[in-house]
């Protein structure tokens, strides 16, 4: 379909006005480089890069890219606030040339605007695990079919625990629920907290939630309560219907709690498990950097969540931290794709998974050597993964937040009717838009 106009700039496609409608104009829009030939004649080419820790990494990347490609200028542009600011882009057609996005439920959405480029083609994307392109392409593709985008860094959203605390009360690493709870119930006999909790800031609920939630409640959850027409009453699925199992093991994991625990924030919580005062945090592998910034000498190990007592049934939740993908209409895809082979190299994506703590998602990746992963790492090579259920949860219905007053309340009946009635306005909704 030509969504360009008869005269003027080209036009937004209708999909992709209805994702940019309230977005701010942000300043960095008028100042991104645009596509074109830099004044000493090379290519450049517009890098959207999103992670604020990974600056110098990336740095280095690229200056080892141009170095070995001296006919490309990769101009980055590390941007706050990444989703408002690639959706400003999109609406001004400023679409970058090669970006790294989190692969979340925001990608998604753009992914089926059409807005990336197909990239099955790409000579790495044969490389990639299957099981993680799944959970990317999972969240939305353009005409359902294309990849528009490649797992560069994968996180693992598991359990951290302290080897030294568990050496010390004989506890081993729990393989069933009723062991991670026995074990739970052994530190705090022994006066040591089992998990340090950070009420303050909402999100850090929701590791925990998308573990238990995304391993119980059904495969095709989301395939019902978002489609048009959904009610909790008429739906095959709901939370009311689904969900009790999920957030009842979540108060229990939550009653472990710390004094205090409320005003405690994820810095705090960083800082506390990495001085050795819980056994456990229920945090994944993105806070390990956090941790070792805290105390480079935290002592860290990992396992996935055993969300049931059966072993055979225990899966890594594990999103796609970082995604490649080129703009749909840039101005220079073969450059654009010789970077992005670049960035997908072995001895590149090995540089920046030590670099940032993170899983490599291609078949062909070195075997990490951080000791803090070693006990997801197996489950992540063997596909044994899903990706993260809050992902699927559209971003009008504040489940942080419900999440964060359910721990503190206790009130289950009332959590989960109000995702339900949550659901049912963002269904209610797209009838609407499907008959204007």
């Amino acid at each position: 379909m030509n969504y360009k106009k008869a005269s003027g700039p080209p036009a937004v496609p209708k999909t992709v006005r209805r994702l940019l409608s309230g977005a701010a104009v942000l300043a960095l829009a008028a100042t991104l480089a645009g596509c074109g030939t830099a004044g000493d004649g090379r290519v450049k080419l517009d890098f959207f890069q999103f992670k604020p820790e990974a600056v110098a990494q990336f740095d280095k990347i690229v200056a080892d890219f141009e170095s070995a490609n001296p006919g490309i200028d990769v101009v980055i542009n590390n941007v706050p606030d990444p989703d408002t600011a690639i959706r400003t882009l999109l609406v001004k057609d400023k679409t970058p040339d090669v970006m790294t996005l989190n692969g979340n439920g925001n990608f998604g959405d753009l992914s089926k605007a059409c807005v990336f480029a197909d990239l099955s083609d790409q000579p790495s994307a044969k490389r990639i695990i299957p099981s993680v392109q799944d959970i990317l392409n999972g969240l939305g593709t353009c005409h359902g079919n294309e990849t528009n985008g490649l797992p560069f860094a994968n996180n693992a959203s598991g359990v951290l625990y302290n080897p030294d605390i568990f050496a010390k009360y004989g506890v081993q690493v729990p393989q069933t629920w009723d062991e991670f709870i026995a074990a739970a119930d052994t530190f705090k006999a022994n006066g040591v907290d089992p998990f340090y909790i950070t009420l303050k800031d909402a999100w850090t609920v929701l590791p925990s939630y998308v573990n238990l939630a995304g391993n119980l409640m059904p495969a095709d959850f989301f395939d019902d309560v978002r489609s048009a027409g959904w009610t909790p009453a008429t739906g095959q699925f709901s939370f009311e219907k689904n969900g009790s199992e999920a957030a009842t093991k979540l108060a229990k994991l939550f009653s472990y709690a710390q004094p205090g625990a409320e005003s405690a924030g994820y810095n705090d919580g960083n800082a506390a498990f990495g001085a050795g005062k819980s056994a456990m945090y229920l945090q994944g592998s993105f806070a390990i950097p956090a941790i070792r910034a805290a105390n480079p000498d935290a002592k860290i190990k990992s396992f996935p969540y055993p969300t049931t007592n059966d072993p055979a049934k225990n899966t890594l939740v594990s999103g796609v931290d970082v995604t490649l993908a080129i703009g749909k209409d840039t101005k220079h895809p073969a450059e654009a794709r010789k970077f992005v082979d670049y960035l997908m190299s072995p001895a590149v994506l090995d540089y920046y998974a030590a670099a940032q703590s993170s899983l490599t998602p291609v078949s062909d990746a070195a075997p990490s050597t951080d000791p803090a992963l070693a006990g997801m790492q197996g489950f992540f090579n063997d596909g044994r993964v899903i990706g993260y259920f809050d992902h699927h949860v559209p971003p009008s219905i504040p489940l942080a937040p419900l999440l964060q007053q359910f721990v503190l309340d206790g009130k289950q009946p009332e959590f989960l009717s109000r995702m339900d009635h949550e659901f049912e306005k963002v269904a209610a909704r797209t009838i609407t838009k499907k008959d204007q």
